[in-house]
Protein backbone atom coordinates (compact mmCIF):
# COMPACT_ATOMS: atom_id res chain seq x y z
CA UNK A 1 0.00 0.00 0.00
CA UNK A 2 1.30 3.60 -0.73
CA UNK A 3 1.89 5.64 2.16
CA UNK A 4 -1.16 7.69 2.95
CA UNK A 5 0.09 10.87 2.30
CA UNK A 6 -0.11 10.50 -1.13
CA UNK A 7 -3.25 8.79 -1.57
CA UNK A 8 -5.64 11.65 -2.05
CA UNK A 9 -3.53 13.11 -5.12
CA UNK A 10 -2.86 9.25 -6.29
CA UNK A 11 -6.87 8.56 -6.62
CA UNK A 12 -7.65 12.19 -8.55
CA UNK A 13 -4.54 11.09 -10.81
CA UNK A 14 -5.93 8.26 -11.84
CA UNK A 15 -8.91 10.15 -13.72
CA UNK A 16 -7.02 11.24 -16.02
CA UNK A 17 -6.68 7.92 -17.77
CA UNK A 18 -9.74 7.59 -19.32
CA UNK A 19 -10.33 4.08 -18.35
CA UNK A 20 -14.15 4.80 -17.89
CA UNK A 21 -15.45 3.76 -21.61
CA UNK A 22 -16.95 0.69 -20.21
CA UNK A 23 -19.03 2.42 -17.97
CA UNK A 24 -20.28 5.26 -20.41
CA UNK A 25 -20.12 3.78 -23.46
CA UNK A 26 -23.92 4.49 -25.36
CA UNK A 27 -24.38 0.91 -26.86
CA UNK A 28 -27.09 -1.24 -26.06
CA UNK A 29 -26.17 -2.02 -22.42
CA UNK A 30 -29.15 0.09 -21.12
CA UNK A 31 -31.64 -1.45 -23.20
CA UNK A 32 -30.21 -5.34 -21.77
CA UNK A 33 -30.55 -4.21 -18.36
CA UNK A 34 -34.07 -2.80 -18.93
CA UNK A 35 -35.44 -5.99 -20.06
CA UNK A 36 -34.11 -8.09 -17.75
CA UNK A 37 -35.83 -6.09 -15.12
CA UNK A 38 -38.98 -5.62 -17.36
CA UNK A 39 -41.13 -7.36 -14.20
CA UNK A 40 -39.26 -6.48 -11.57
CA UNK A 41 -39.79 -4.21 -9.11
CA UNK A 42 -37.92 -3.50 -5.30
CA UNK A 43 -40.40 -4.44 -2.92
CA UNK A 44 -40.04 -5.40 0.72
CA UNK A 45 -36.80 -7.58 1.26
CA UNK A 46 -36.10 -10.03 3.78
CA UNK A 47 -32.73 -8.75 3.82
CA UNK A 48 -33.85 -5.36 5.43
CA UNK A 49 -35.81 -6.87 8.21
CA UNK A 50 -32.63 -9.40 8.86
CA UNK A 51 -30.39 -6.72 9.25
CA UNK A 52 -32.26 -4.51 11.19
CA UNK A 53 -31.35 -6.87 14.48
CA UNK A 54 -27.64 -7.08 13.75
CA UNK A 55 -25.52 -5.52 16.21
CA UNK A 56 -23.80 -2.59 13.99
CA UNK A 57 -24.37 1.46 14.32
CA UNK A 58 -24.89 2.77 10.38
CA UNK A 59 -25.69 6.68 9.64
CA UNK A 60 -25.62 9.10 6.79
CA UNK A 61 -22.29 10.52 6.35
CA UNK A 62 -21.10 13.62 4.23
CA UNK A 63 -17.34 12.09 2.67
CA UNK A 64 -16.03 14.87 0.71
CA UNK A 65 -17.60 17.80 -1.59
CA UNK A 66 -17.23 18.07 -5.08
CA UNK A 67 -17.76 21.46 -7.15
CA UNK A 68 -19.26 23.12 -3.93
CA UNK A 69 -21.93 20.33 -3.00
CA UNK A 70 -21.84 17.45 -0.58
CA UNK A 71 -21.34 13.77 -1.51
CA UNK A 72 -23.06 11.62 1.11
CA UNK A 73 -23.18 8.22 1.42
CA UNK A 74 -24.24 5.54 4.02
CA UNK A 75 -21.56 4.00 7.10
CA UNK A 76 -22.09 1.34 8.96
CA UNK A 77 -19.81 -0.05 11.51
CA UNK A 78 -19.69 -2.99 14.08
CA UNK A 79 -21.27 -1.79 17.40
CA UNK A 80 -18.77 -3.49 19.57
CA UNK A 81 -16.05 -2.26 17.78
CA UNK A 82 -13.01 -0.23 19.09
CA UNK A 83 -13.15 3.24 18.01
CA UNK A 84 -9.67 3.74 17.88
CA UNK A 85 -9.16 0.52 16.00
CA UNK A 86 -9.39 0.77 12.09
CA UNK A 87 -11.28 -2.02 10.55
CA UNK A 88 -10.92 -2.88 7.29
CA UNK A 89 -12.80 -0.88 4.60
CA UNK A 90 -15.28 -1.74 2.08
CA UNK A 91 -16.92 0.68 -1.08
CA UNK A 92 -20.57 -0.62 -1.41
CA UNK A 93 -22.10 0.36 -4.77
CA UNK A 94 -25.93 0.16 -5.37
CA UNK A 95 -27.57 -1.92 -8.08
CA UNK A 96 -29.64 0.19 -11.03
CA UNK A 97 -32.52 0.85 -8.51
CA UNK A 98 -30.34 3.57 -6.52
CA UNK A 99 -28.79 3.42 -2.92
CA UNK A 100 -32.54 1.98 -0.72
CA UNK A 101 -33.55 0.11 2.16
CA UNK A 102 -31.85 -3.35 0.23
CA UNK A 103 -28.59 -1.92 -0.31
CA UNK A 104 -28.58 -0.47 3.10
CA UNK A 105 -29.70 -3.30 4.88
CA UNK A 106 -26.71 -5.19 2.69
CA UNK A 107 -24.32 -2.70 3.92
CA UNK A 108 -25.42 -3.29 7.55
CA UNK A 109 -24.62 -7.39 6.39
CA UNK A 110 -20.80 -6.33 5.51
CA UNK A 111 -20.77 -4.26 8.74
CA UNK A 112 -21.30 -7.16 10.64
CA UNK A 113 -18.48 -9.07 9.55
CA UNK A 114 -16.68 -6.86 10.51
CA UNK A 115 -15.84 -4.07 8.01
CA UNK A 116 -16.22 -0.14 7.86
CA UNK A 117 -18.63 -0.43 4.90
CA UNK A 118 -19.49 2.75 2.85
CA UNK A 119 -22.44 2.69 0.94
CA UNK A 120 -22.03 5.15 -1.79
CA UNK A 121 -24.72 7.38 -4.03
CA UNK A 122 -24.54 7.65 -7.79
CA UNK A 123 -27.75 8.81 -8.81
CA UNK A 124 -27.37 12.18 -6.15
CA UNK A 125 -30.00 10.97 -3.49
CA UNK A 126 -32.65 9.31 -6.16
CA UNK A 127 -33.80 5.84 -5.91
CA UNK A 128 -36.34 4.11 -8.18
CA UNK A 129 -39.51 1.74 -7.90
CA UNK A 130 -40.00 0.63 -11.11
CA UNK A 131 -38.15 -0.35 -14.07
CA UNK A 132 -39.11 2.68 -16.09
CA UNK A 133 -37.89 4.78 -13.44
CA UNK A 134 -34.65 2.83 -12.59
CA UNK A 135 -33.68 3.00 -16.90
CA UNK A 136 -34.37 6.95 -16.48
CA UNK A 137 -31.72 7.25 -13.36
CA UNK A 138 -29.23 4.84 -15.02
CA UNK A 139 -29.63 6.88 -18.65
CA UNK A 140 -29.08 10.33 -16.60
CA UNK A 141 -26.25 8.98 -14.72
CA UNK A 142 -23.62 7.46 -17.08
CA UNK A 143 -22.32 9.85 -19.38
CA UNK A 144 -21.29 11.59 -16.01
CA UNK A 145 -18.70 9.42 -15.65
CA UNK A 146 -15.51 11.42 -14.34
CA UNK A 147 -17.97 13.06 -12.04
CA UNK A 148 -19.16 9.66 -10.63
CA UNK A 149 -15.38 8.37 -10.45
CA UNK A 150 -14.48 10.99 -8.45
CA UNK A 151 -17.40 10.24 -6.03
CA UNK A 152 -15.51 7.01 -6.03
CA UNK A 153 -12.44 8.13 -5.20
CA UNK A 154 -13.27 10.55 -2.91
CA UNK A 155 -14.70 7.27 -0.70
CA UNK A 156 -11.75 5.32 -1.02
CA UNK A 157 -10.02 8.36 0.25
CA UNK A 158 -12.29 8.72 3.33
CA UNK A 159 -11.85 5.32 4.00
CA UNK A 160 -8.06 5.48 4.02
CA UNK A 161 -7.66 8.31 5.71
CA UNK A 162 -10.84 9.19 8.02
CA UNK A 163 -11.82 6.19 8.82
CA UNK A 164 -7.57 4.62 9.04
CA UNK A 165 -8.67 1.48 7.10
CA UNK A 166 -5.48 -0.54 6.30
CA UNK A 167 -7.14 -2.37 3.41
CA UNK A 168 -10.13 -1.20 1.46
CA UNK A 169 -12.40 -3.61 -1.12
CA UNK A 170 -15.20 -2.58 -3.21
CA UNK A 171 -18.20 -4.68 -3.95
CA UNK A 172 -21.50 -3.61 -5.84
CA UNK A 173 -24.79 -5.54 -7.92
CA UNK A 174 -25.98 -4.84 -11.23
CA UNK A 175 -24.68 -1.10 -12.20
CA UNK A 176 -23.00 -1.38 -9.13
CA UNK A 177 -21.43 -4.46 -10.00
CA UNK A 178 -19.67 -2.94 -13.19
CA UNK A 179 -18.68 -0.02 -10.97
CA UNK A 180 -16.71 -2.45 -8.93
CA UNK A 181 -14.43 -3.73 -11.39
CA UNK A 182 -14.08 -0.02 -12.81
CA UNK A 183 -13.12 0.88 -9.61
CA UNK A 184 -10.40 -1.80 -8.99
CA UNK A 185 -9.61 -1.14 -13.00
CA UNK A 186 -8.91 2.85 -12.21
CA UNK A 187 -7.00 3.01 -8.95
CA UNK A 188 -4.06 -0.10 -8.97
CA UNK A 189 -2.56 0.19 -5.63
CA UNK A 190 -5.49 1.49 -3.80
CA UNK A 191 -8.05 -1.30 -4.39
CA UNK A 192 -6.98 -4.47 -2.31
CA UNK A 193 -9.56 -6.47 -3.40
CA UNK A 194 -13.22 -6.40 -5.75
CA UNK A 195 -16.26 -8.24 -5.55
CA UNK A 196 -18.39 -7.81 -8.73
CA UNK A 197 -22.50 -9.77 -8.84
CA UNK A 198 -23.51 -9.95 -12.30
CA UNK A 199 -22.05 -6.08 -13.60
CA UNK A 200 -20.98 -5.08 -16.94
CA UNK A 201 -18.15 -6.96 -17.87
CA UNK A 202 -14.81 -5.97 -19.61
CA UNK A 203 -12.67 -8.21 -21.94
CA UNK A 204 -10.55 -5.87 -23.29
CA UNK A 205 -6.89 -7.24 -22.49
CA UNK A 206 -5.15 -3.62 -21.99
CA UNK A 207 -7.87 -1.96 -19.98
CA UNK A 208 -8.02 -5.94 -17.60
CA UNK A 209 -4.04 -5.60 -17.50
CA UNK A 210 -4.61 -2.70 -14.93
CA UNK A 211 -5.91 -5.00 -12.51
CA UNK A 212 -3.79 -5.83 -9.53
CA UNK A 213 -6.67 -6.74 -7.02
CA UNK A 214 -7.91 -10.04 -6.70
CA UNK A 215 -11.43 -9.88 -7.98
CA UNK A 216 -14.36 -11.88 -7.35
CA UNK A 217 -17.53 -12.15 -10.12
CA UNK A 218 -20.96 -13.96 -9.84
CA UNK A 219 -22.99 -14.42 -12.39
CA UNK A 220 -26.01 -15.85 -13.82
CA UNK A 221 -26.19 -18.59 -16.43
CA UNK A 222 -29.40 -17.31 -18.09
CA UNK A 223 -28.79 -13.45 -17.71
CA UNK A 224 -29.13 -12.54 -20.96
CA UNK A 225 -28.19 -8.77 -19.92
CA UNK A 226 -24.85 -10.38 -18.98
CA UNK A 227 -24.18 -12.83 -21.38
CA UNK A 228 -22.59 -15.83 -20.24
CA UNK A 229 -19.93 -15.97 -23.03
CA UNK A 230 -18.86 -12.30 -22.18
CA UNK A 231 -18.07 -13.57 -18.66
CA UNK A 232 -16.26 -16.44 -20.07
CA UNK A 233 -14.25 -14.14 -22.51
CA UNK A 234 -12.87 -11.78 -19.30
CA UNK A 235 -12.09 -14.87 -17.30
CA UNK A 236 -9.76 -16.26 -20.49
CA UNK A 237 -8.26 -12.97 -20.76
CA UNK A 238 -7.95 -12.47 -17.23
CA UNK A 239 -6.21 -16.08 -17.01
CA UNK A 240 -4.02 -15.14 -20.01
CA UNK A 241 -2.75 -12.38 -18.00
CA UNK A 242 -2.44 -14.52 -15.13
CA UNK A 243 -5.05 -12.05 -13.00
CA UNK A 244 -6.21 -13.58 -9.82
CA UNK A 245 -9.72 -13.83 -10.39
CA UNK A 246 -12.30 -16.37 -9.54
CA UNK A 247 -15.34 -16.24 -11.28
CA UNK A 248 -18.48 -18.12 -10.84
CA UNK A 249 -21.19 -18.70 -12.79
CA UNK A 250 -24.48 -20.35 -11.39
CA UNK A 251 -26.71 -22.61 -13.03
CA UNK A 252 -30.50 -21.44 -13.55
CA UNK A 253 -29.90 -18.31 -12.28
CA UNK A 254 -30.75 -14.83 -13.90
CA UNK A 255 -29.47 -11.16 -13.91
CA UNK A 256 -30.33 -10.05 -10.05
CA UNK A 257 -30.71 -13.46 -8.63
CA UNK A 258 -28.87 -12.42 -4.61
CA UNK A 259 -31.62 -9.64 -4.30
CA UNK A 260 -34.07 -11.15 -2.84
CA UNK A 261 -36.61 -7.88 -2.80
CA UNK A 262 -36.45 -8.72 -6.41
CA UNK A 263 -38.32 -11.24 -8.71
CA UNK A 264 -34.93 -12.85 -9.84
CA UNK A 265 -34.08 -14.22 -6.81
CA UNK A 266 -32.37 -17.16 -6.79
CA UNK A 267 -31.53 -18.59 -3.22
CA UNK A 268 -29.64 -21.49 -3.04
CA UNK A 269 -27.24 -19.23 -6.03
CA UNK A 270 -27.53 -16.11 -3.67
CA UNK A 271 -27.09 -17.96 -0.18
CA UNK A 272 -23.79 -19.49 -2.27
CA UNK A 273 -22.45 -16.20 -3.60
CA UNK A 274 -22.47 -15.04 0.06
CA UNK A 275 -20.67 -17.43 1.79
CA UNK A 276 -17.89 -17.27 -1.21
CA UNK A 277 -18.17 -13.24 -1.09
CA UNK A 278 -17.82 -13.40 2.98
CA UNK A 279 -14.29 -15.53 2.41
CA UNK A 280 -13.24 -13.96 -0.22
CA UNK A 281 -13.11 -10.54 1.57
CA UNK A 282 -12.09 -12.04 4.70
CA UNK A 283 -9.23 -13.45 2.83
CA UNK A 284 -8.06 -10.52 1.11
CA UNK A 285 -8.74 -7.71 3.66
CA UNK A 286 -7.91 -9.53 6.35
CA UNK A 287 -10.79 -9.17 9.22
CA UNK A 288 -8.82 -8.61 12.46
CA UNK A 289 -5.32 -8.67 11.50
CA UNK A 290 -5.52 -4.52 11.69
Amino acid sequence: MRPLCFTLALLRFALSFGVLAACTGSDDHVDRMAEEHEHDAPTGSPAVAGADSLDVTAAEVVYDTLGGHPVTGYLARPSSADPATPLPGLIVIHEWWGLNDHIRAMTRRLANEGYAALAIDLYGGQTADTPDAARTLMERTLPQGEALMGSVASALAFLRLQQRAPRVGVIGWCFGGGWALETALSHPGQVDAAVMYYGRVVTDGDRLAMLDAPLLGHFGEADQGIPVADVRQMEQRLRDLRKPAEIHVYEGADHAFANPSGGNYHEDAAEASWRRTVAFLSTHLGVGRG
